[in-house]
């Protein structure tokens, strides 16, 4: 009699009205879904183990769940499906398909969990288990974890070295992120160089152009007879220039006769064309501009990736990792290869696209998603279907590239990809039901959705620069290795119909043959990629791949079309040829009739003078006044003009328009082509409607505004272009904001839209209380995560505030708060901070905040970022004593107040890079500090780096971008020695050789740093005995020696010199004990003469300069006092008892010639 098997269930039902249960035990059946235990509310322990479970979720309701065991499923992602159990105490995952760490981190969010179980040996591990730091992971993020995977994990050492290590791996990526940042401000500078030449002829040409122009105008506007100009126009009659014959007037007239009718329109035609030229000029200046945007923009792009790869292997604890390649790397030369044989210009016909550029090459490492690809492998391997499989295994693998979704953010999805793989897509239903990823073994292909959207996005963009005819012209593909397996072809009439394929891994098209049959088809418009041409090999083909597990991506490749079009913008980078045609037209144009005479320069500026140039009878008639062309820098004379209305003084040589004040009448202000650095003394114009200050060099664009808005109130037209601005991006919107009654800036009419957009930036925010509400925080504890964000950043961006609408304020809420984003929010002051006493993470990023005070209160602050702002004074930070973590680059900070940091104990991180900072003196006392960065200052000084050597914690040092580094001889090597504690400088690592050779190179010097270092100060010409005995002193480097000119006496016993060294500079010595050394000579020895030739050798003997060694071998005669020069002529009194002396002669005591007593006790022989 045989017992018939029951089948084990498959869900979760009939417990609905077992409302009181507190142990379920549900394990070794075929759950696929965890459902229906809504209504067990009071369990404390539940078992599903060894169950078909896939998604972890219907838990939400059992808050009092302390024991879930969830073992021997198949699941892959945690997410926030736990997140209601809080009182979880014990689970167990093991056995499960968990590949990343992000998903073990969603477990940090169970407060009371003590045991987790991912790798029990009974039932198996999760793939997690076998990553890089899998265990210090978890304790860093799961604190309160007493054992893990069945090991007591309760010690304390355990959880510390946790802390540490991520500690170290949070140091280091944070100086990698700002490296890498560094690098951008690198080839932004690059840029600009490249611009600025680039720029060079044109503006050349414009400045030339325009003074023809304007001398032209000027000339027009004096003609005697016709209609003036409408720039041009007097309050006097024609016959007014006949009454002033006087030289000036003569030598300003044109080659022509003034009485040749044709001249005004000789004059009007030749302006016309100097316009068109410098129309031609300014276009060609707006594409350099837009170039230099475009490259800016791609590198701003590349710096980003670069960043969140950066992030990214943070997060994954190094087990996702990408390597740059380079040509010496085999397979960056096979990426490059790939791509190459992979593309084909005929594809690209319509753009007239000639090659490709490759930029960069990525290698990707991700040990989950490779350990994933290699075990499906091996379990495909395994099965006794696939013994084909495992024989032709190589020949089964793909390098393919894998098509994007142009409509997602190119970025995300592709940090995506790198994170977790490649993702079949469902949108492919015609393959009965079956998701699969999309790839392709063509360039052309591959990008053929990027490019027809990108195309798209152009057509709809207006922009006001020279657009590129290759909007798509940068991009990247990621190429991956793919298992295509039991692959077959299929066409357009076999999709659906793959019952009769019943082990396919992948099915693709063969696209040739597709572009074969319609080859005599009319070519597709702009906006598609054409086909290749027939026969190409390989084949161009289209997969699909259903199971996302076997494909792997491995690099990214980054790369650029390259066109032979010069016309594009990507040719403005690669030479500086313009067409000789254009220099061609610029003379032809500059020499049309009438030739201008040279002009003579205005000396000054007296009544005849001014009547002279305005043509007028008396100075009350001047309402126009052309002083363009001369070497003026100020015109005091004209300030009574009260009926003045239009003034040019272009091309002169004024720094500021103070005389151009209080005139109530004047509408029109030319003062272009001039040295202007400020509109500060520009006062009372009521009347004023147009001004043009372009090609100045002017450079703060708000004080500028400001002066304008006050003092101009209805100016319509400015004009404010090539000008030196400290931010040029933000130049238009600054204006605007403040000058509301624009019409035109630089030649643009202002929009309503863009008037409104730019209003609302210039509004000054306060900080009130609608403001700490909306952007405060009350956590009590900084997340444990492995970001760079600053804590302030990092709440802000985990959850919502905690403060409602409409509910109801308790009456110390201020004093809950212990965190404050503030970010880009418009301060310009920090006030309204008093009630926030329990503030300990702050952010006032990206404002316009000038003073640093207002935080008096806020004693429990540990971490403050401010950066991007305008301090230029610490003060302000005296009564913080928590503070640990300072941020204040990108201000104006010219010093670091000692006062105020010395009165920080606790601060362990300071970052104040790009300021104007000229010394570090006032951080020596901060000796807590771990992290210094000071990039980007102007410190310049060896002696900055003997004001660091007190801070023996300090293991992070950034000084790159200041002047020390190019200076100082030696510069690494040096900060290396005197800064022992040093793990990492300027971004990169300090490892024990260069620490030795730091120690071999500088060990035993004594430099003017030194002798500071040692007295404790450094105003060494008040030093008159110098005492440093026992020191290790093995060389004496005391340059200038016009520093210690009133040094009398120096006692250098007990060191290890063997010659004078620097101290024969020494200018007034009187006495030098140099007792227990090993003095042989008062001058060193020469370095070996190995590679010398014997003339050579001979010539080195020669004593006349001084300095030539006496030979052992040759006669007394050499060593007369008569052929060596004297030294140290104020010495009197020399000790050089127990020293090394062997021969005397050797000494050449007779250059000093001043000696009185010598002392030679204790000698060898």
């Amino acid at each position: 009699m045989t017992c018939a098997t029951l089948p084990l269930p498959q869900e979760i039902s009939g417990l609905q009205k077992c409302n009181q249960l507190e142990k379920l035990y549900l394990y070794d059946n075929q759950i696929q879904e965890i459902n229906n235990l809504e209504l067990q509310g009071n369990l404390i322990v539940l078992w599903l183990n060894n169950n078909c479970i896939t998604k972890i979720q219907g838990l939400n309701t059992m808050i009092n769940l302390r024991e879930l065991n969830l073992s021997d499923n198949s699941i892959e992602k945690i997410g926030h499906n736990l997140d209601p159990n809080v009182n979880l105490e014990i689970l167990s995952l093991s056995g499960n398909k968990i590949c990343f760490f992000k998903e073990l981190t969603q477990l940090a969010r169970l407060p009371h969990l003590r045991e987790l179980v991912l790798n029990d040996p009974t039932s198996g591990l999760n793939p997690v288990c076998q990553l890089c730091n899998y265990t210090t992971h978890i304790l860093y993020h799961m604190p309160g974890l007493q054992r893990l995977d069945n090991w007591d994990v309760s010690c304390k050492q355990v959880k510390d070295a946790a802390e540490s290590a991520v500690m170290k791996k949070l140091m280091y990526y944070n100086m990698r992120v700002r490296s890498t940042r560094r690098n951008l401000t690198e080839t932004q500078a690059e840029l600009t160089e490249r611009k600025k030449s680039l720029m060079q002829l044109p503006e050349e040409w414009i400045r030339t152009l325009s003074h023809a122009l304007k001398s032209l105008e000027q000339e027009l506007s004096m003609l005697p007879y016709g209609p003036k100009s409408s720039t041009c126009k007097m309050e006097t009659d024609s016959g007014g220039l006949n009454d002033h014959k006087d030289a000036l007037t003569e030598t300003t007239d044109l080659n022509t006769d003034s009485s040749d009718p044709g001249l005004e329109h000789k004059i009007l035609l030749k302006i016309e064309a100097l316009r068109e030229r410098l129309q031609r000029w300014t276009r060609r200046m707006d594409e350099v501009q837009a170039w230099y945007e475009q490259e800016l923009l791609q590198a701003m792009e590349q710096t980003e990736y670069l960043v969140q790869f950066l992030l990214m292997e943070l997060e994954s604890v190094g087990n996702i990792r990408l390597e740059e390649g380079c040509s010496t790397d085999p397979w960056y030369t096979f990426c490059c290869h790939l791509l190459l044989s992979r593309f084909s210009p005929s594809d690209y016909k319509t753009f007239s696209i000639a090659n490709i550029k490759i930029n960069r090459v990525f290698r990707i490492h991700n040990s989950a998603l490779r350990l994933r690809f290699e075990d499906k492998l091996h379990s495909l391997y395994a099965s006794e279907e696939s013994v084909a499989v495992s024989q032709n295994y190589r020949h089964r693998l793909e390098y393919l590239f894998y098509m994007d979704d142009p409509e997602k953010c190119g970025k995300e999805q592709t940090l995506c990809v790198l994170e977790e793989g490649l993702k079949t897509t469902h949108q492919l239903k015609v393959f009965e039901g079956k998701g699969a990823v999309p790839l392709s073994n063509s360039l052309a292909v591959t990008e053929q959705p990027r490019i027809e959207f990108v195309l798209q996005q152009a057509s709809q963009c207006h922009s006001k620069q020279k657009p590129d005819k290759i909007p798509f012209r940068h991009g990247h593909v990621i190429i991956c290795k793919v298992f295509v397996g039991n692959s077959m072809p299929i066409g357009d009439e076999e999709l659906g119909n793959l019952s009769r394929y019943p082990k396919v891994y992948s099915v693709y098209y063969n696209l040739d043959a597709k572009s074969r049959s319609a080859a005599s088809d009319e070519r597709p418009s702009s906006t598609k990629t054409p086909s290749g041409p027939e026969g190409r090999t390989p084949r161009r083909r289209r997969w699909f791949v259903f199971d996302h597990e076997l494909v792997l991506p491995e690099y990214i490749i980054h790369f650029e079309y390259i066109t032979a079009n010069r016309e594009d913008l990507s040719c403005y980078g690669q030479g500086d040829d313009y067409p000789s045609a254009d220099n061609a037209a610029d003379k032809a144009a500059l020499s049309m009739e009438p030739a201008l005479k040279p002009q003579p320069k205005l000396l000054s500026l007296d009544k005849k003078t001014l009547l002279s140039v305005a043509g007028a009878h008396i100075l009350s008639q001047i309402s126009e006044l052309n002083l363009h062309g001369n070497s003026l820098s100020k015109i005091k004379e004209i300030s009574s003009f009260s009926t003045l209305r239009h003034l040019t003084i272009s091309f002169n040589k004024f720094t500021r328009l103070d005389d151009v004040s209080h005139m109530p009448n004047l509408e029109v202000l030319d003062a272009s082509f001039n040295e202007l650095v400020t509109l500060e003394g520009l006062r009372c114009l009521e009347r004023l409607r147009q001004l043009d200050v372009s090609w100045n060099k002017l450079t703060k664009a708000r004080e500028d505004a400001d002066v304008l808005r006050k003092h101009t109130p209805v100016l319509l037209k400015l004009d404010t272009r090539c000008n030196a601005w400290s931010k040029p991006e933000a130049v238009r919107m600054t204006i605007l904001g403040r000058v509301t009654t624009l019409t035109h800036l630089d030649g643009v009419m202002v929009t309503e839209e863009e008037a409104d957009e730019a209003l609302q930036m210039a509004t000054v925010f306060r900080i009130n209380q609608a403001a700490v509400l909306a952007h405060s925080r009350t956590n009590s504890e900084r997340p444990r995560s492995l970001s760079l964000l600053s804590t302030a950043q990092l709440l802000s961006r985990l959850g919502p505030a905690p403060w409602g609408p409409g509910r109801e304020l308790e009456p110390d809420w201020t004093a809950k708060i212990t965190t404050l984003n503030l970010e880009n929010q418009r301060l310009s002051k920090l006030y309204n901070l008093d009630k926030l006493v329990n503030l300990r993470w702050a952010s006032f990023n990206h404002n316009n905040i000038s003073k640093l005070g207002g935080l008096d209160t806020c004693l429990k602050l540990e971490e403050l970022s401010i950066k991007n702002n305008s301090i230029s004074s610490l003060n302000g930070l005296t009564r913080l004593p928590c503070l640990r973590n300072l941020s204040i680059d990108e201000n104006q900070l010219s010093s670091l107040d000692g006062s105020v940091l010395d009165q920080l104990p606790a601060l362990t991180f300071l970052s104040a890079e790009n300021n104007c900072i000229t010394s570090l003196n006032g951080i020596k006392n901060v000796r807590s500090l771990l992290e210094l960065y000071v990039g980007g200052n102007q410190i310049s000084t060896s002696r900055d780096i003997y004001y660091l050597k007190g801070l023996e914690n300090l293991i992070i040092l950034d000084l790159y971008g200041n002047p020390i580094v190019e200076k100082l001889e030696n510069y690494r090597t040096y900060v290396v020695y005197h800064l022992p504690s040093l793990k990492a400088l300027d971004g990169a690592a300090v490892d024990a050789s260069e620490s030795e050779n730091a120690k071999n190179m500088f060990r035993g010097r004594l430099t003017t740093d030194t002798v500071a270092e040692k007295l404790g100060y450094s105003n060494y010409k008040e030093i008159t005995c110098l005492t440093l005995q026992s020191c290790s002193i093995r060389t004496v480097d005391l340059s200038p020696p016009e520093l210690f000119v009133n040094l009398r006496s120096v006692n250098l016993e007990h060191n290890n010199l063997t010659s004078f060294s620097g101290l024969i500079h020494l200018p007034n010595i009187k006495a030098l004990c140099l007792n227990y050394n090993h003095i042989e000579s008062i001058l060193p020895r020469p370095k070996p003469q190995a590679h010398l030739s014997s003339r050579q050798i001979l010539y080195s003997k020669v004593h006349s300069s001084g300095y030539g060694q006496q030979s052992p071998f040759r006669p007394d005669r050499d060593s007369r006092p008569a052929s060596l020069e004297p030294l140290m002529g104020s010495l009197e009194v020399l000790h050089l008892s127990h020293n090394g002396i062997s021969n005397m002669a050797n000494l050449q005591l007779s250059r000093l010639t001043n000696l009185r007593a010598l002392f030679l006790q204790g000698m060898y022989g």
